[in-house]
Order: structure tokens, then C-alpha cells, then sequence
């Protein structure tokens, strides 16, 4: 039960293209996420349309709900 992490660069400026990390676990596809300058975009396996968050607003929801990192 891991998970992999694979990402793929943009042949373009970072500014101007997302950076996309595709996530698994146990083989299977659970989703991908998309960072940009702007927004975080979480799309699920199997959907067109992901979630989007705004970076302050990520940095609130992290905040409050996952555990800290040393």
C-alpha cells in the first residue's frame, strides 16, 4: 500500500502552465494535482473538472486540517 507521486513538466514557462503530479496508490489512479501560480486544482480520476482553491485560501484549509510536519 504506497503511494507514487509522477509528475510531468510543461515544455512552456511555469507561470503560464500548471505543473501536474499524477497520484496513486496501490497502482491505481486516485487523481491529479495541478499547481499553478494562482490556484491548486485537485481532479479526481475519471472526472474532467477538478476542485479549486485559491493559495491563501489553501493555506487556511492545511492549517486547520492536516497534521504538522517537522
Amino acid at each position: 500500500m504506497a503511494h507514487s507521486v509522477t509528475f510531468t513538466l510543461p515544455e512552456r514557462d511555469l507561470g503560464k502552465a500548471d505543473v501536474e503530479f499524477r497520484v496513486k496508490y496501490d497502482g491505481s489512479v486516485l487523481g491529479t494535482l495541478k499547481v499553478s501560480k494562482g490556484t491548486v486544482v485537485w481532479v479526481p480520476k475519471d472526472h474532467t473538472y477538478g476542485y479549486k482553491i485559491g493559495w491563501r485560501d489553501f493555506d487556511t484549509l492545511m492549517r486547520q486540517h492536516a497534521t504538522k510536519e517537522s
